[in-house]
């Protein structure tokens, strides 16, 4: 009895300090809002709407005090989803401080109060609170459900804590929760995401009551593994294909390198399939892109301004992305002005986004006075600068020549603290062979130390190489080469090769090229022959590139007869120039370069006639040259 009383008096005085602590916060409520106060607490939350407006005006405190008047929550009469509705409103406006004291005020908390503040944390991003509170949850004794789990099982996803997954798996089959199919697509979504996927396969294939978020899933999983034609076995097993499933398939074709499949893809969609919704058109709009197909690009536009959904955010993104990369600036540079303007609104992100693309857009079409004003522009008008942009605006630099904007760039992105991926780094590194400064190229380099990959390490080999340093971008070449975390791709050789060719390393070139495929299982491009017979000829091995050509099967590509006639232009062989002349005349007769480049190499040796020949022969076919240009930077070319 004497306990019983004890525990009234505590009970009463926690009581009073909960009243006096929200007392003050009545005052606060909005006046068009007094007569929430007048109903009973049940009644809240049949008014979202309210709620919701307490939520934006930052007036959920004045709800929680009105719910505190009456005594403390364990002895409200109210029902408690009226509490849990209050842990709601603190939620979605990630007011933990605020959610935390409701929290701790609950004397008899239940699954659905747990479930409710960590869904909280999954939806605001804060998925190692998720596992926190997860786990406090169990150390109290509170038995989670299926929602629970759900929201903890995406969290892992996040986390990429696969270990974990499965041990939560394992629970849930031992302790008989309730195996719906929106718990077993958590634990799938998991098992795909953190690279299980035997697991996924399994489970997949003893899941009962599959539905098209499961099919969607896997299909994911398979295009992820760059399995394209396992994944659409199983998109054409599904008997009903929503918007989500179409637009899954589509995403993941494009982004596995299947460009054309996914076309045909589209096709059927826009045939037989459902209604194309935004995020559809957002996707054929990035697979016109991929394919720079301006005429898809500008039907897929028609159809979107049909729909009237054109005032959308990232389709306006899109579609200045997509004229960009489809060389169409002019129409790129109408909605991006329309943006600007205000029509339509758009989101930080989706704003980002389209500056970054004109910027692109500019430097794909070599106008890089206008890249550079357009980034000017974007910290004029605060626009947040992000990796892409920048690594556009040093490739600029590098063309130009702009060694000072580059270096304030680099200034700029080391005092801001800003994120620094490879293609950034490599970028720096090329901008400063480029611009002569290959010290500052090797201090990037080496200040990459803890973060090489294949791009930072191609891109100082072409630095050497292009400083005439040919042993040390071999050197370098071999050392990455050593580490087995590194596997050199196409570029990288095409470095090695250049400055072998460059240098006058013959055997060490030889030997990479044969290895390309011996060794590493790559196929040879057009430029890696194209060096290849650059390289005989700067040896002055004439004969045995004239047996690389036709081993090979290239004599179809004029670029290879391009290299060969420099070669004899440089080692002053007429006889040998005059039979690749009139090989690449076959295969060019109006490139106006091939002419100049024949008339060229007879001159350089002293084959006057023959290098008037070629002129001549270029005026009867009516093959006009265009003028070159060069210039220099004398100024800022930011106005």
């Amino acid at each position: 009895m004497k306990w019983t009383c004890l525990g009234a008096k505590r009970l009463e005085a926690k009581s009073l300090l909960i009243k006096s602590r929200y007392s003050a916060l009545l005052t606060t409520f909005p006046p068009k809002l007094q007569w929430l106060l007048q109903l009973p607490l049940r009644q809240y939350r049949n008014y979202p709407a309210a709620g919701g407006e307490c939520v934006v005006e930052t007036r959920t405190e004045a709800l929680h005090a009105r719910a505190v008047k009456g005594g403390p929550f364990c002895c409200i009469s109210d029902s408690s989803i009226s509490i849990n509705y209050l842990l709601i409103l603190y939620s979605k406006s990630a007011d933990f401080t605020n959610a935390h004291k409701l929290f701790d005020e609950i004397l008899d908390r239940d699954v659905r109060t747990w479930t409710i503040l960590i869904s909280g944390y999954a939806r605001n991003g804060a998925h190692k609170d998720v596992m926190e509170w997860f786990r406090r949850m169990q150390l109290e004794g509170v038995r989670p459900n299926q929602f629970t789990l759900s929201t903890v099982l995406k969290s892992l996803c996040s986390l990429y804590e696969v270990k974990a997954g499965k041990g939560i798996h394992g629970w849930i089959l031992r302790n008989g929760v309730v195996f719906d199919v929106v718990l077993a697509n958590s634990i799938l979504d998991l098992y795909v995401k953190s690279g299980a996927f035997s697991y996924a396969e399994r489970l997949f294939g003893v899941m009962p009551g599959k539905d098209t978020v499961s099919w969607n899933i896997m299909m994911g999983a398979y295009l992820h593994l760059g399995e394209a034609r396992k994944s659409l076995e199983l998109f054409d097993s599904l008997q009903t294909k929503d918007v989500a499933s179409w637009n899954t398939i589509v995403d993941g074709l494009i982004r596995c390198g299947c460009e054309s499949i996914a076309l045909e893809v589209l096709y059927r969609m826009a045939g037989h399939g459902p209604e194309f919704n935004a995020i559809t058109f957002s996707i054929g709009l990035n697979l016109a892109s991929c394919l720079s197909v301006l005429q898809l690009g500008k039907q897929i536009h028609g159809k979107v301004q049909r729909r009237g959904i054109d005032d959308s955010g990232f389709i306006t993104s899109s579609l200045i992305d997509m004229y960009c990369k489809c060389g169409e600036l002019r129409l790129a540079s109408v909605i991006f002005e329309q943006m600007c303007y205000g029509f339509p609104p758009v989101d930080a992100m989706a704003r980002r986004v389209s500056w970054s693309s004109m910027v692109s857009g500019y430097v794909k079409k070599r106008e890089y006075i206008c890249a550079f004003q357009m980034f000017k522009s974007m910290f004029e008008k605060n626009v947040e600068v992000d990796i892409y942009t920048l690594t556009s605006i040093i490739s600029t630099c590098a063309a130009t020549g702009n060694l000072e904007l580059g270096r304030q760039i680099d200034a700029h992105v080391q005092k801001v603290g800003h994120k620094v991926d490879a293609h950034l780094t490599s970028s720096f590194i090329d901008m400063y062979s480029k611009c002569g400064c290959l010290n500052d190229a090797i201090h990037k380099f080496n200040e990459s130390n803890n973060d090489m990959n294949v791009v930072i390490w191609t891109s100082m080999i072409y630095g050497f190489g292009l400083h005439g340093r040919g042993m040390e971008a071999v050197r370098l070449f071999d050392l990455m080469l050593k580490d087995s975390s590194i596997a050199p791709n196409l570029i990288a050789f095409l470095a090695v090769l250049n400055a072998c060719c460059h240098n006058g390393l013959f055997e060490h070139g030889i030997g990479y090229f044969e290895s390309m495929q011996k060794v590493y299982g790559l196929n040879p491009g057009v430029e890696h022959y194209t060096c290849m017979v650059d390289l005989y000829g700067r040896a002055g091995r004439f004969d045995e590139a004239k047996r690389f050509i036709a081993e090979n099967g290239i004599s179809h590509l004029s670029a290879v007869w391009k290299s060969l006639l420099s070669s004899c232009r440089l080692q002053k062989n007429a006889e040998m120039g005059k039979w690749a002349c009139e090989r690449l005349l076959e295969l060019e007769p109006l490139d106006p370069g091939s002419y100049v480049l024949c008339s060229s190499m007879f001159s350089a040796d002293d084959h006057w006639e023959e290098a008037a020949e070629a002129r001549s022969l270029m005026l009867q076919r009516t093959v006009n040259k265009v003028p070159g240009q060069s210039w220099i930077l004398l100024k800022d070319p930011l106005p």
